[in-house]
């Protein structure tokens, strides 16, 4: 089958893998000129199962307006949204009940441990590099309360089977050396040992090199424009370049996905928050993170890359601006510099943003459209590098008729009718 990816970021290019390792014909269209140069470039870098929770959780509508005053805030809104942004904060709003917590983070955690799964799988048979480390995740905490508002997590990490510690102080500072220059600025942490490190754009970029000894074709710098329809069917990409037939057609452009499947009548709740990055070099190995280490009270992501650290984090309700605001790169340089105090050479900063598709409940979208010959395969948030190749394997069993290897009825657009 002549099968037509469009996106060629992680969920993309992994989708096209195992489609191709299926025996399709696959054809990956892009406006970038390469792989991952989008939401995927320059992501936290961080592969956690366990640190799969959707964003609307209980008591997050209490703490979203203690955030909006804070100095170094997770979250900024701008008093500008349009409707279409308060239609989506509603939406998340409505998630954030014990109840519905519960079932969200489920399905996240079961689709990322396996994702983790068969990105072990896939490094194994191929032996992809991406300046990867298995060495583990720890989430710290500078207070009391935040230990103690973890109970509800660990009774999904128990009930999915995902190993996990809690850690007093000292058992912080074992597990990451480097915090120890910072040990009396937190009380304790949560540690999950089998999560994973790497750069995503690496990744990606090796692993379309592996695409294409499959026989994949890639055609960047082109620019899609829409999709036309017959008899209920997707017959062509309209791009800048012609038109582009295929058998079927997978959507995976991100945050862009909605407006492309739009005038088929198809609504996706998917919105682009925008996230911030710094990269840096090691200037002292004593002082580094050994792997990623998540600062709990401003929602940031600290990861060795290599010879970089990666600090990534925030949620900023813009729409699809992709301004560089300089408070942000404050508020990254802040938490790396109180947990890792000369660990990275502050005056080389790489400062990047990029624009997560995230869905109200968190889950992404995986699976069949009311376009027999159409599937999606986006919103996965902050969690695309987690995921990507676990969503590109169900992706591949679905298309093919097979059962996949866990639940994925529930990750459909269907579970928004």
């Amino acid at each position: 089958m002549n099968i037509v990816v469009l996106g060629a970021g992680v969920i993309g290019v992994t989708s096209a893998y195992y489609l191709a390792k299926a025996g399709h014909s696959v054809t990956v269209i892009d406006r970038q000129p390469g792989p991952a140069l989008e939401t995927s470039f320059a992501n936290a870098g961080e592969v956690s199962p366990g640190y799969s929770s959707p964003w609307a959780a209980p008591g997050v509508p209490v703490k979203a307006m203690k955030w909006l005053f804070m100095k170094h805030a997770p979250l900024i809104l701008h008093p500008t949204a349009d409707a279409a942004t308060w239609r989506w904060m509603l939406a998340l709003l409505r998630n954030c009940t014990a109840e519905r917590y519960k079932v969200n983070k489920g399905r996240m955690v079961r689709l990322a441990e396996y994702s983790r799964d068969r990105l072990a799988d896939l490094r194994a048979e191929t032996g992809i590099r991406y300046d990867e480390r298995m060495q583990g995740t720890l989430q710290v905490f500078r207070t009391q309360k935040q230990i103690d508002a973890i109970a509800k997590d660990i009774e999904v990490l128990r009930a999915d089977g995902v190993p996990f510690e809690v850690l007093d102080r000292a058992g912080c500072i074992a597990a990451e050396p480097g915090l120890g220059e910072a040990a009396e600025r937190i009380v304790g942490g949560l540690r999950l040992p089998g999560d994973e490190t790497g750069d995503c754009f690496k990744f990606t970029e090796a692993l379309a090199d592996l695409c294409r000894g499959l026989g994949v074709t890639f055609r960047f710098g082109v620019d899609i424009r829409g999709l036309k329809r017959a008899s209920g069917k997707v017959t062509a990409v309209e791009t800048g370049t012609g038109d582009i037939a295929g058998d079927l057609f997978i959507a995976a452009l991100g945050s862009y996905t909605p407006a492309l499947l739009a005038p088929l009548g198809l609504r996706l709740p998917i919105y682009p928050v925008k996230g911030y990055s710094i990269t840096m070099p090691v200037v002292d190995e004593a002082r580094a993170p050994i792997s990623t280490v998540m600062d709990e009270t401003f929602k940031v992501a600290i990861t060795r890359l290599g010879s970089r650290i990666r600090v990534g984090g925030m949620a900023e309700i813009a729409g699809f601006n992709r301004d560089l605001h300089d408070a942000r790169r404050g508020t990254l340089l802040h938490s790396v510099g109180d947990l890792f105090a000369g660990a990275a050479d502050t005056r080389e900063v790489n400062f990047w943003t990029g624009l997560r598709p995230m869905t109200p409940d968190g889950t992404p979208i995986i699976g069949a459209t009311s376009c027999s010959n159409l599937y999606i395969n986006a919103g996965h948030g902050t969690l695309g590098w987690t995921m990507a190749c676990g969503s590109g394997a169900v992706l591949a069993d679905l298309i093919d008729g097979r059962r996949p290897a866990i639940e994925a009825g529930d990750l459909a657009l269907s579970r928004y009718a």
